[in-house]
């Protein structure tokens, strides 16, 4: 294969590995292609739930196909006994020739020993191709292996003066259906979505994926000191249909929202909050890999400050506010300019009336 060859076949695999994100967790959402003579005999992506793994439904697929062909995979296949056999040893077992890795797994179980594994079975090993998309797509499981942390994306809609709210509080809607339908197809992306407290008890959300046909459902977050939640809201009605994770301070009255289902995450409170980097840590310890945080203004605050977003969403509608609005952010005690948290424009474009931006973390 020519490294053009390598690097197309690659983009498929990393495509299709990204059917699973939001789907998989606690495991990677990756993606595999078999090729032979130049033609696809077989590909996979990890199943929901996250097993089967990517390799044996991609060589499932190829059959007697894949001896003597090459394997693209977005992260280094597994080398260690769990709820399946090793995927290095199914591709050894199946004959490939060559199998073209994306990025290394750095799961102390893995670490280069699937890689390893497979060249000391006589296989060809190329690694490092198209090595930061694939970097990008496992950002949340490389985080949660090594700070104990998923990936954060804030989502914040914001007014042209930076307003998420009137002062009366009347929020919906400032942005279009169009980007509301866009923000349901990034929370699919996500394996939760979170919110704060006030954000929970002003606008009662689902946090649900709703209307572009998903059937599996995020975890939905909300941070939350007291837990003083209505307990006769959409959350608490569907907290034993859709996973609901409650990360709460030491002082909460935790029985009811137990009786309800949800899942209960004590952390410890800093300045009056339940503490953002704790927070994550505790659904890290469930399982989530990548957040997709909508706020309000005290989350999100917090989590800015506390250097834990790693891309920001904004949605720009055409609306002004004005001072008494609320701000979209709340106060982050920063004095000069330099304290600022600083982001690099990823993407800009528009979404009917409404204007999308991207940004990632300097």
């Amino acid at each position: 294969m020519t490294p053009a060859a390598d690097r197309r076949f690659m983009a498929l695999a990393l495509a299709l590995g990204r059917r699973g994100q939001g789907r998989v967790w606690p495991n990677p959402a990756v993606g595999c292609v078999i090729v032979r003579g130049g033609r696809i005999v077989g590909r996979g992506w990890t199943a929901d739930g996250g097993r089967p793994h990517a390799e044996p439904r991609a060589l499932a697929q190829a059959g007697d196909a894949a001896r003597g062909a090459t394997a693209y995979v977005t992260l280094e296949p597994c080398a260690h006994y769990g709820k399946s056999p090793p995927c290095a040893d199914a591709l050894i077992a199946a004959g490939v020739a060559r199998v073209v890795v994306a990025t290394g797994d750095p799961d102390p179980r893995v670490a280069g020993r699937g890689i390893a594994r497979l060249r000391d079975a006589g296989i060809e090993v190329v690694e490092g191709v198209l090595q930061a998309e694939a970097d990008r797509d496992h950002a949340g499981f490389f985080l949660r292996i090594t700070e104990t942390r998923p990936f954060v994306t804030l989502k914040l809609a914001l007014s042209i003066d930076g307003r998420i709210a009137t002062g009366s509080g009347d929020s919906q809607w400032i942005t279009g259906p169009e980007a509301r339908r866009m923000v349901h197809a990034m929370r699919a992306r996500h394996d939760a979505v979170m919110v704060g407290a006030g954000t929970a008890r002003a606008d009662d959300p689902a946090l649900t994926v709703r209307g572009i046909g998903i059937t599996r459902q995020p975890a939905r977050v909300v941070v939350s000191r007291r837990l003083d939640l209505p307990r006769d809201g959409a959350l608490a009605r569907t907290a034993h249909e859709v996973p609901l994770f409650l990360c709460h301070g030491p002082d909460a009255e935790v029985g009811p929202w137990h009786d309800l289902g949800a899942v209960l995450l004590p952390v410890p409170v800093e300045g009056g909050q339940v503490d953002a980097g704790a927070a994550l840590s505790a659904l890290a310890g469930e399982g989530i890999t990548r957040v997709f945080c909508e706020g309000g203004g005290t989350l999100a605050a917090s989590l800015l400050s506390a250097d834990l977003v790693d891309e920001l969403v904004v949605f720009g509608g055409g609306v002004a506010i004005g001072a008494e609005g609320t701000p979209g952010l709340a106060a982050m005690g920063i004095a000069t300019l330099s304290e600022a948290p600083r982001f690099t424009l990823s993407e800009t474009r528009n979404v009917a009336q409404d204007v999308l931006t991207v940004w990632r973390r300097t």
